[in-house]
């Protein structure tokens, strides 16, 4: 009789995880990526016309990216941490960082 109790929902959960693994199609990680992209992208003032590599998936609970570009106003060229929000959809922006000294850049 026990067993029967456990087994009920033990399938019930298998289920809906099935269905949520299903419900991340690749549309909607395009979708994700373009969104933190974009918001990246408008969150990097500081940059002229800033690069923006998106983490495809990010963490459980945030979307990542690199943002780079050169500084308005000076030479040569930074990196930016920039954290997505999932559940919020809004981002932040960390400072600029030497891109030389990231080993983004190549030494001269």
């Amino acid at each position: 009789m026990y067993r029967n109790i456990i087994q009920l929902p033990a399938a019930a959960a298998l289920v809906c995880l099935a269905g949520a693994a299903h419900a991340s199609s690749d549309e909607a990680w395009q979708q994700f990526a373009a969104d933190v992209e974009a918001k990246c992208r408008k969150a990097a003032v500081a940059l002229e016309k800033p690069a923006v590599s998106v983490d495809p998936f990010g963490t459980a609970h945030y979307g990542l990216a690199l943002v780079t570009g050169k500084p308005k106003g000076a030479k040569g060229l930074v990196a930016q941490i920039c954290v997505y929000d999932k559940q919020e959809k809004s981002v932040e922006i960390g400072s600029a960082m030497d891109a030389k000294k990231l080993g983004l850049a190549p030494a001269k």
